[in-house]
């Protein structure tokens, strides 16, 4: 008979999770939610290792474990994936989160001769447009590439009964929004992972490897600080800011994010392959969009 009880459905028992960029921001929020709740060892990368320390040292049980590394390297994504394979052997959830924001053009003004703005754009180095691609759409790309072989072993050992080894991207509404105030790097390149993550769906079914994106709106991290600061209060709470910006009046707190990750990791998403879930307290509601 089946099980609806709370506590079965959203049980992550046992479970074996990489989270890129897991030191800090939405990734922390997602690590002590998986690990509180009873995943075996979470693994969280990022390339600065003070970070990733303090991060470990907020483990509820022990169970998060840091890696140092570089998703924007493979030999740095081998790396990290054959210290996994020594230890444990498999994986079940891989979270791509890594991410950087990119250049801007939100300093433009409004109006802006063309060639006010064609100067604005053409001064930023080229490099740094494609950097934004290469952390946030290719990275997404090779990490993947780096653990299908470790989700694959994930679904043979068969720790999380029903629920299939998964892939979730951490995307944006910004890959949605046609408005460019996050940037037109950043925005595009999280539009490419958001399709990349359709595709793989797709791509992926034969070896019944799951594919999944989050799509968040403002939340507490490095990458959202300036817009942040238009805050009233604790940024968290109803008030933070007008509804007229964000219908739900605050940003996502650690519960939002926590409650989401522990749905799609759980029996509780067990069913979901494809697809995008938008937590954005209905900004995107708010928006010119593609949603």
């Amino acid at each position: 008979m089946a099980s609806i009880d709370a506590a079965t459905l959203f049980k992550v028992d046992g479970l074996v999770a990489v989270i890129t960029g897991g030191a800090t921001g939405i990734g922390l929020m997602m690590a002590k939610a998986l690990e509180a709740n009873g995943a075996a060892k979470v693994y969280v990368v990022g390339r600065r290792k003070d970070k990733l320390e303090e991060a470990a040292n907020q483990a509820k049980h022990g169970n998060i474990i840091p890696i140092q590394g570089d998703v924007s390297s493979k030999e740095s994504l081998e790396q990290i994936a054959d210290q996994v394979r020594s230890e444990v052997g498999y994986v079940n959830l891989l979270i791509a989160n890594s991410g950087i924001s990119g250049p801007q053009i939100s300093s433009v003004p409004k109006d802006a001769s063309l060639s006010d703005f064609k100067k604005h754009a053409w001064n930023t180095p080229m490099e740094e447009f494609t950097n934004t691609y290469a952390v946030n759409s290719t990275g997404v790309w090779y990490t993947v590439l780096a653990f299908l072989e470790l989700l694959d072993a994930g679904n043979k050992k068969g720790n999380m009964g029903e629920v299939k080894s998964q892939v979730i991207a951490t995307s944006s509404i910004g890959g949605y929004n046609r408005m460019s105030a996050a940037g037109i790097a950043y925005n595009t390149s999280k539009a490419a992972t958001t399709h990349m993550i359709k595709q793989m769906a797709t791509l992926m079914v034969p070896h019944s490897i799951r594919f999944n994106a989050l799509a968040p709106g403002l939340f507490p991290s490095e990458l959202a600080a300036p817009l942040l600061k238009l805050a009233n209060g604790d940024m968290t709470k109803e008030g933070a800011f007008e509804k007229s910006f964000i219908p739900a009046g605050r940003t996502g707190s650690e519960e939002d994010m926590a409650g989401t990750i522990l749905y799609l990791a759980s029996r509780a998403g067990a069913y979901l392959n494809g697809t995008i879930v938008v937590i954005d307290g209905g900004r995107l509601s708010l928006l010119p969009a593609t949603y």
